[in-house]
């Protein structure tokens, strides 16, 4: 689970520092290393817990891909902040087919514990949550996406889930023309 781990951050921080890259070109090669790293039907079905079993098969598709990418959209600019931070390996623990790999994200001011925790599929190890801080991401969206899924049902959440997607990308569109400007 470590190599996986280690492997996959390895070549994102690998794809940041490549300047040669295009902002969009290196946002597509991140993408493929998180949708090759993460299982998002089983962060999923986790984020929704009960909600999972009573949304319909159609919903549930749905659900995945749109989750999957608002946390992609979400992400990047987390790791657009990256600036040749170190990341330090500093266990490993493996329960059968689940696995956590604890990280340290060492900054100038300050140390980030970050903690994956992965599934075996069929051989591989895939991230199934992430734990910054002691955050959950699953435990943090479920209790949001529930209190939506209550009020809303599940249309109104992945009317919400493809509201937040489109803001995304419509933010995204101004830092990249004002970086253009910039360089100019």
């Amino acid at each position: 689970p470590t190599a996986r781990v280690k492997d996959s951050v390895d070549e994102v921080i690998t794809v940041l520092r490549d300047k040669s890259l295009g902002r969009e070109e290196r946002w597509a090669k991140i993408g493929v290393v998180i949708n090759d790293s993460f299982d998002f039907r089983s962060m999923s079905q986790s984020v929704l817990a009960t909600n999972w079993k009573k949304a319909t098969p159609e919903e549930r598709q749905q659900f995945v891909v749109f989750f999957s990418q608002y946390l992609e959209d979400t992400y990047r600019t987390k790791i657009e902040a990256y600036t040749d931070q170190k990341v330090d390996y500093v266990g490993e623990t493996i329960r059968g087919r689940r696995a956590v790999v604890e990280t340290i994200i060492v900054t100038d001011s300050t140390n980030i514990p970050v903690n994956y925790k992965l599934k075996n599929n069929e051989g591989n190890w895939f991230a199934y949550d992430v734990v910054i801080e002691g955050v959950s991401l699953v435990s943090n969206y479920r209790s949001t996406f529930a209190a939506i899924v209550k009020n809303d049902g599940m249309d109104g959440l992945l009317s919400d889930i493809q509201t937040r997607i489109n803001k995304y990308k419509a933010s995204e569109q101004l830092p990249a023309s004002k970086a253009v400007n910039e360089d100019s």
